[in-house]
């Protein structure tokens, strides 16, 4: 791998421990081009365009994350990659949790706290995070999204929103 970052000029080696309990590369260089795509740095600069190139490489990984996925889907969305951000969409949708009338996603294997105190957020800042970036993936389309799509985008809207605490934020800052 360190190989392929050398070829596509990606010199991201950096080892975090990212939101969602996901540690890799993928996630990483998607997170860094959401960031250099909300400058706004052109989708055709070198990096940007490398970065890209990696990401595209990684959305038929059938290993990726969640978590993974939805970075990925809102980073194709900045760079108007519209068929890979639809793929990866499909995608998430499979993996949603459809419950008490709204739609959120939550990392495999962790399933909620049962009978949390109404002053205690219900869902870990992970999954707030994650429903977040396939909300954002879902809403930055062009054209602007179809009324199939703001509806399923409301009940993700929905879930977020019941998330607050009762001073309108989250669990934390992420």
């Amino acid at each position: 791998k360190t190989e392929d970052k050398k070829t596509y000029g990606v010199s991201i080696y950096l080892c975090v421990s990212l939101q969602g309990g996901v540690d890799n590369e993928v996630s990483l260089t998607a997170y860094i081009t959401i960031a250099l795509l909300e400058i706004p740095l052109p989708v055709n600069h070198s990096v940007v365009r490398n970065a890209l190139f990696c990401l595209e490489t990684a959305v038929d990984e059938q290993e990726n994350h969640v978590y993974t996925k939805a970075l990925m889907g809102y980073a194709f969305a900045l760079a108007g990659k519209e068929e890979k951000r639809k793929v990866l969409l499909d995608s998430l949708e499979k993996d949603a949790v459809k419950k008490d009338g709204s739609v959120h996603w939550q990392r495999p294997g962790k399933e909620p706290e049962a009978d949390v105190p109404s002053y205690r957020s219900r869902a870990p800042s992970a999954e707030v995070e994650m429903t977040a970036y396939v909300l954002l993936a879902q809403l930055t389309t062009r054209p602007a999204p179809s009324q199939l799509e703001l509806s399923f985008a409301s009940l993700v809207a929905k879930w977020i929103s019941s998330q607050q605490n009762p001073n309108g934020g989250f669990s934390s800052t992420q």
